[in-house]
């Protein structure tokens, strides 16, 4: 899921932007959320320290509150992955004062002229970095993982050691995360199909539904299809079923 964050005081540059990113997502199939805030409040700075993946965020530099630069700042104190567009009606004004060093910021944009034409092409390299970098990060017992979820085939459990196996093309990692707290983690490519086990779509190249088997691109097979996501799975995954 990508969270687009408007934060834009004028009515009419706001509905402008909202209706070009929907416009965008209707040609794409990752789901999106589009969160509306017209000036830089609490409401905001709650957004900023949600705990939520692929924000890209729109900001005005002058509202009534604050400044864009400031909420950049603040972005920035705790989340170097967000995504940030500058936009302004004053650009000679802000030009020389805002460092891209500093906020490492994707854009910083006119509002004079079509500046939505620009605005898309920016919001589709923020696209492509945001699938580029798609990984899980988490903690467990001290250590950092990082694992692209493009490596992911599927995750279950093991109740046995009362671990969560996450499966990749090189190893299985044993973490002591519950599956919830994995699929919280995940984008929209991953599915359940039992109800101890989340596969990645786009890696399973054929299912039997009569055997319940689960094969994946590198030939690794599963039998974790239940009856309950059966139907889920022909009307999700664009894949070969044999009946």
């Amino acid at each position: 899921m990508v969270h687009f964050i408007i934060g834009e005081d004028h009515k009419k540059v706001h509905e402008q932007i909202s209706i070009l990113i929907h416009q965008m997502m209707m040609k794409n199939s990752i789901a999106y959320e589009i969160h509306h805030f017209y000036d830089y409040d609490k409401s905001f700075i709650k957004m900023i320290t949600k705990n939520i993946p692929n924000k890209i965020y729109i900001l005005d530099i002058e509202t009534p509150s604050d400044t864009g630069i400031e909420m950049a700042r603040k972005i920035r104190e705790n989340d170097i992955d967000s995504m940030i567009l500058f936009l302004t009606a004053y650009h000679k004004k802000y030009k020389e004062t805002i460092l891209e060093s500093e906020f490492m910021f994707l854009a910083f944009l006119s509002k004079r002229g079509d500046f939505l034409s620009k605005l898309e092409q920016k919001l589709q390299i923020a696209l492509q970095r945001v699938d580029q970098k798609h990984a899980i990060r988490f903690y467990d017992q001290g250590i950092l993982y990082t694992i692209p979820m493009r490596d992911i085939l599927y995750i279950t459990t093991d109740t046995q050691a009362r671990k969560t196996l996450i499966v990749t093309d090189y190893t299985t990692f044993k973490v002591n995360k519950s599956l919830v707290e994995m699929e919280s983690l995940l984008n929209d490519r991953f599915m359940k199909t039992h109800r101890a086990c989340i596969v990645n779509k786009d890696r399973v190249i054929y299912i039997d539904m009569k055997s319940r088997c689960i094969c994946f691109d590198n030939q690794t097979e599963i039998d974790l299809l239940s009856r309950e996501y059966k139907k889920r799975m022909k009307d999700f995954l664009d894949i070969n079923f044999s009946h």
